[in-house]
Order: C-alpha cells, then sequence, then structure tokens
C-alpha cells in the first residue's frame, strides 16, 4: 500500500510484551481501569509475534523512508518476560527491521526487578530504561504497593540505584501526580537520583469519572505542576529535564512538542499487545471497554493500513476535532485541547475540554509569566 501524503507515520510503536504485573498500582489503566482486556491476552508476547510486528515496523519505515524508530517495551511490567525470553523478543524485532534503520529500544519499569544481568542484555541491545516512581517512599507508596499491599518503594530504589552505576541506560523517572504529596519535596527527591528526564503524568479520568480534587473551584493540579517548575528553574544545579514543562515552553515559543498530551501535532505513535493485536491510545482503556481497540492485528494488517483506521481520527484531526470552546481558545496550540482520554463523556465523546483545562490554562500561563520576567517573548499562545 502506498502511503499518502500529509499523514506523518507511526515513529513510535509500543510493544507490550508483558500483560501482567508484580505489583498493584491503584491507578493503573491497564489493571485498574473499566477495560479488563488484560484477562483474556498472553502474559507473555510470543516470538511470533516480535517477529510479526519486526516485519511490520521494517516495512513501515522503507515505505517512508525513516532512519531511525522507536520502540519501546512497555506492560504490566515488561521484565516480567525474564532476560532470555527478552533477548528473543528484541532479536525477533531488530531482524524485521531493515540494517539501514536506526532502532532506538526503550523500556518501561517499576524498577522492582532490575539486576545487573538485565544491565548486562540492555547494554547487549542498547536499551535505554525508565523507571516509575511517585517520590519519596511515602509518596510512593499511596498508589504503588504489591500485591499483598507492602511497600514496592525500596525495592524500586535499589533498581534505580543499580541502573544509576549505568547512567548510558538510564532514560529518566516517571511519577504520576498525586494532591496529597508535595510538589517541591517529589521534585527534589526525584531529582536527587541524577536522572536525565523527569516525566510527570496526570491521573487519568474522564468527564463521567473526573479525578479526585480537594476543592474542584481551584486549579489544583495546575497549581501542583507551576511549584514543580519554580522548583525546577530556580535551582541552578538542576541538569535535568521536566518533560511536561518542557514542551510547554517549547510550545508557546511555537516548536513542535514530544508528548501526545500537549499540543496539535498528530500523535506517532502505535501499540502492539502480547497477541499481535493493534491498538491506538492504551490509556483510553481508562476511558471505557474497547476504547482503544481497532480489531488489526500485525498478522493481517500494515501499519500503513492502520493509520487510516476512523478511530484515530481523534488524534489526527487537530483542531477540528476539538470542543467548540478549545478551537477558539488563545491558548489551544500549546495544551492541544488535552489528553484524548480526559476529553471523554458518555454524552459528546471527545468533543470536550480536557477535564484538567483549568488546570493546564494555569500552568502556561504561570510558565508565560515566567518566561516574560526573564525576557523571553512567546511567539504564540499570547493572552487574548
Amino acid at each position: 500500500m502506498t502511503p499518502r501524503e500529509n499523514i506523518a507515520p507511526f515513529r513510535s510503536f509500543i510493544l507490550k510484551v508483558a500483560n501482567r504485573c508484580n505489583i498493584d498500582c491503584d491507578y493503573c489503566y491497564v489493571f485498574n481501569s473499566v477495560d479488563q482486556a488484560w484477562r483474556h491476552l498472553p502474559a507473555r508476547m510470543s516470538v511470533a509475534v516480535a517477529q510479526a510486528a519486526g516485519r511490520r515496523i521494517g516495512e513501515h519505515a522503507a515505505a517512508h523512508g525513516l532512519r531511525d524508530v522507536h520502540v519501546v517495551l512497555h506492560g504490566g511490567e515488561p521484565l516480567l518476560t525474564g532476560p532470555r525470553h527478552m533477548a528473543d523478543l528484541l532479536s525477533a524485532v531488530r531482524a524485521g527491521v531493515p540494517a539501514g534503520v536506526a532502532i532506538h529500544f526503550e523500556l518501561q519499569t517499576n524498577g522492582t526487578l532490575l539486576t545487573n544481568p538485565w544491565l548486562d542484555l540492555f547494554e547487549q541491545y542498547e536499551v535505554v530504561v525508565g523507571v516509575s516512581l511517585d517520590g519519596p517512599p511515602a509518596a510512593n507508596d499511596r498508589h504503588r504497593l504489591t500485591h499483598t499491599s507492602r511497600s514496592s518503594a525500596a525495592s524500586a530504589i535499589r533498581g534505580i540505584e543499580l541502573l544509576r552505576s549505568r547512567p548510558h541506560l538510564f532514560a529518566g523517572l516517571l511519577a504520576v501526580v498525586d494532591l496529597a504529596n508535595d510538589p517541591v519535596e517529589v521534585h527534589d527527591y526525584l531529582a536527587s537520583f541524577e536522572p536525565p528526564v523527569i516525566d510527570f503524568g496526570l491521573p487519568h479520568g474522564t468527564h463521567d469519572e473526573p479525578p479526585h480534587r480537594d476543592d474542584p473551584r481551584v486549579p489544583e493540579y495546575g497549581l501542583w505542576m507551576s511549584r514543580v517548575y519554580d522548583a525546577w528553574l530556580t535551582r541552578p544545579e538542576n541538569r535535568h529535564s521536566v518533560r511536561m514543562l518542557e514542551d510547554i515552553v517549547g510550545l508557546i515559543s511555537g516548536v513542535r512538542g514530544s508528548v501526545e498530551s500537549l499540543g496539535l501535532a498528530p500523535p506517532t505513535s502505535i501499540v502492539v499487545e502480547s497477541d499481535g493485536t493493534i491498538e491506538g491510545v492504551d490509556t483510553l482503556r481508562s476511558v471505557e471497554e474497547g476504547a482503544s481497540w481497532l480489531g488489526l492485528d500485525v498478522f493481517g494488517q500494515s501499519f500503513n493500513e492502520v493509520i487510516h483506521h476512523p478511530k484515530l481520527l481523534h488524534r489526527r484531526g487537530g483542531k477540528a476535532t476539538l470542543a467548540g470552546q478549545c478551537q477558539s481558545c488563545p491558548l489551544v496550540e500549546v495544551c492541544g485541547g488535552g489528553y484524548l482520554p480526559h476529553r471523554f463523556s458518555t454524552d459528546h465523546g471527545y468533543r470536550n475540554p480536557s477535564v484538567y483545562c483549568a488546570d493546564l490554562e494555569h500552568l502556561i500561563r504561570h510558565v508565560q509569566g515566567s518566561l516574560r520576567q526573564h525576557g523571553w517573548a512567546p511567539h504564540t499562545a499570547t493572552p487574548p
């Protein structure tokens, strides 16, 4: 199939190599949301699925002249595959991609199972590793406990310290925002591990099931992230980036962002499940049963066919798919209407402002004000 003009190809391929987890995060969109598809999926991806995915990635790269692709190993907890099986999966994917196309392997883990043999494997295949940690032990353990309700913090910290011994493999830390935690304390604690990147994610919520707030009249999540921004910016010793905040700065300045939850650029990622089925935004599992499923798989369809699936139009339609008030908002080029799952309601589908609309507005304007204070005049998203 000949790729059509004006549609960006996929560049990031998220492989769900494991569909089980050794801890039980209460906010997990895979295991603790309305969509329970994991119960019917293989516990780990087979080599046959990895081979098919590798071939599809290879043909997509060749069709679009891509020089490199990102392959993200995800779960569940991907380390539950075991090192030997993971090596087979990595080899199978690599074999399907043409020699002239660079593969950037990434892996997202809770860190509790990291060992030196795992790091040796990641050295061999040049896999960089991100670890999920929500802050100091007390903060982390608000939501990230084991299946027996015990702390996971000590094991995760041990894994991070082991990863720090090979800093070239350390991709960064991912934390979910919790209003009960102090934002500066969380930021500074995560920064103490010297990650190259700290990525903060907002808890998944919809208009039907909104995120927790202590006072719904106040943009509490925007205030929380604004305090992170101030802590990050005002300490000259900080060398890490904070992905959400860097993207906001870039988008205000007219630079295309890197995360799917901000801006209007069409996303370029796609998910392959452990059985080879293909889904769009896997976080849509937090919305309703089957919201992320496309009815396609790597054995029967190419990614060039997937790219035109009607269910992906919400991700690729730009302003036209947004709620009316978002289309006319002066900040839309930065917030992009918010992350797709956070726009959903049963009554209006995805044509709603984000449940974090007020929070995003507060944070963006806070960053704008900071940039003006430092003499940097934003090129876009100026106040009306």
